[in-house]
């Protein structure tokens, strides 16, 4: 992929995340590994909606934070903080998707986490951690417990903060955010009822892994992808620009 179809995917990203009401005004970001060996990234310019954002406004960075290349927009340093972090230590990593969502955060600030009362809940907990809230990410020394805490998993649940997923691609990071999203949604819906809640069993919940595999056929994010940029294309093609 070059950086130009990059930029098209990250700002298709950013817009989906809008479309589907999980954006947090200015706040949150989404990050992109830029094609070659320069380990440049790409984030969104602090102070734009996510439905503002095109291919052409995001802005590159080194692995420092310093912009590379003419740009009029500052990013936002803790949001480069976190995703820094995991691009350096994760090399299999592409995007770093990092949101707000109210039922993110309201998953995220209940003692037991994520709970297995869905089929989603199940997909999420075959790769999913949890780091604890160490305030506003603006210190460099968070960096190495964020990176434990991850793993190797694609999901990660910050502790009165948030949700973040992390993909080789675009839409790996994309599928992994709908679906714990979906999961958090489902589990705030449930506790609300005040009713007793069914938890999955245990052996079903280890298998969904290879299950998710084969339902997937393989592809990943890549399967639902393309369906989302032509509904993008039909409601605003201007994310391309």
């Amino acid at each position: 992929m070059t950086e130009t179809e990059l930029r098209v995917d990250l700002a298709a990203c950013y817009r989906l995340v809008a479309s589907f009401g999980w954006d947090d005004l200015v706040f949150t970001h989404i990050s992109a590994r830029v094609p070659g060996d320069a380990h440049h990234f790409l984030i969104n310019p602090y102070g734009m909606l996510f439905d503002e954002i095109t291919a052409s406004s995001l802005v590159k960075v080194d692995a420092n934070g310093e912009k590379v290349g003419p740009s009029p927009h500052p990013i936002n340093p803790a949001g480069f903080v976190i995703h820094s972090a995991i691009h350096a230590a994760r090399s299999d990593v592409g995007c770093v998707l990092h949101l707000h969502t109210p039922a993110g955060v309201a998953v995220s600030a209940q003692k037991r986490g994520l709970l297995p009362i869905s089929q989603q809940a199940t997909v999420a907990l075959a790769s999913l951690g949890y780091h604890d809230y160490e305030g506003i990410a603006l210190r460099d020394d968070e960096k190495p417990r964020l990176v434990a805490d991850l793993g190797q998993s694609t999901c990660l649940i910050l502790r009165n903060h948030g949700l973040l997923t992390v993909g080789a691609t675009m839409a790996d990071a994309f599928l992994a955010m709908f679906n714990l999203q979906r999961a958090c949604e489902v589990q705030i819906l449930a506790g609300g009822g005040g009713a007793e809640l069914l938890s999955v069993d245990p052996r079903i919940v280890a298998g969904v892994r290879a299950n998710v595999q084969a339902v997937m056929k393989g592809l990943g994010g890549a399967l639902a992808w393309p369906a989302l940029l032509r509904r993008l294309d039909r409601l605003d093609p201007s994310y391309r620009t």
